[in-house]
């Protein structure tokens, strides 16, 4: 990119938004994007989102999305550059481990909804406007397999991932007759800063074997190109999760979700 604000109308390249983008699936996503040959707008709270930009050549955008006024400081951002936004990423996101009555901190799950899920709505809401005039776009959103599970120590994090997929599916639906198209991905258990940022280091899931970030995020950004509905990334073991949770009561995919997040269940 590197224009000023309001030249780059010009610009033959497509051009995609990625949020949560300074480490893991984000990162990954937006390198998918680079070297795709889109231009690429690369958004987190954290410095590390300017050295992450450095090396894919992106615009850097460093706000709090968990507030109201980091999305709308994004998206301002997004409309200086005078560029129709033809891809966009919701991937920011945080997770949160414990007992919901006294193992977690309220104020952390709070902001845990403001990041997973308001966000998505604020942002989603002023980039579709913009999409639904020009008839044009994609947007990806990244939910989780755990959206499909009672998560039993994850109860709000899970809960979060399961109003990111039912709020993307139904804006395929309502957007199906356009040139707009909704896609959701579904990781598993990835290697990113997810566990230790989520306390969660001395559960099963936490210890255990994860998929390569750049996996999912080339699923995700494959089945996004191709218009899918959503896709289940990446091993064998997170694409049967996906199949079982179809047919599996919830109080038994709760009690599997408590085996592996329970406080301490690394060592069972």
């Amino acid at each position: 990119m590197g224009q000023p604000a309001g030249m780059a109308t010009s610009d033959p390249r497509p051009f995609a938004v990625v949020t949560g983008a300074s480490s893991g699936i984000g990162f990954a996503l937006a390198r998918q994007f680079h070297d795709s040959g889109f231009d690429v707008m690369v958004a987190a709270e954290d410095d590390a989102i300017h050295a992450a930009a450095a090396e894919l050549g992106a615009e850097p955008v460093q706000v709090d999305l968990a507030v109201p006024e980091g999305v709308e400081a994004l998206y301002a951002r997004i409309v200086e550059t005078g560029r129709p936004v033809d891809a966009l990423a919701l991937n920011a996101g945080i997770g949160m481990g414990g007992e919901f009555a006294d193992g977690t901190d309220l104020e952390q799950e709070l902001r845990l909804v403001d990041l997973n899920c308001r966000s998505t709505v604020h942002l989603a809401k002023l980039v579709l406007r913009d999409m639904k005039a020009r008839n044009a776009g994609r947007v990806l959103i990244t939910s989780s397999i755990a959206s499909t599970m009672p998560g039993a120590f994850q109860a709000v994090y899970n809960a979060s991932k399961s109003f990111d997929q039912s709020f993307g599916l139904a804006l395929r639906n309502e957007l199906k007759d356009t040139g707009i198209t909704v896609t959701v991905l579904m990781p598993g258990p990835t290697d990113t800063e997810f566990f230790e940022r989520a306390d969660m280091l001395d559960t099963a899931v936490g210890t255990g074997e994860k998929d390569d970030p750049a996996d999912v995020a080339r699923d995700g950004f494959e089945a996004m190109m191709a218009g899918e509905e959503r896709v289940v990334s990446h091993s064998l073991k997170t694409k049967l999760q996906g199949r079982a949770s179809r047919v599996l009561p919830d109080s038994a995919k709760a009690a599997m979700h408590r085996r592996m997040a329970e406080p301490g269940s690394a060592d069972k």
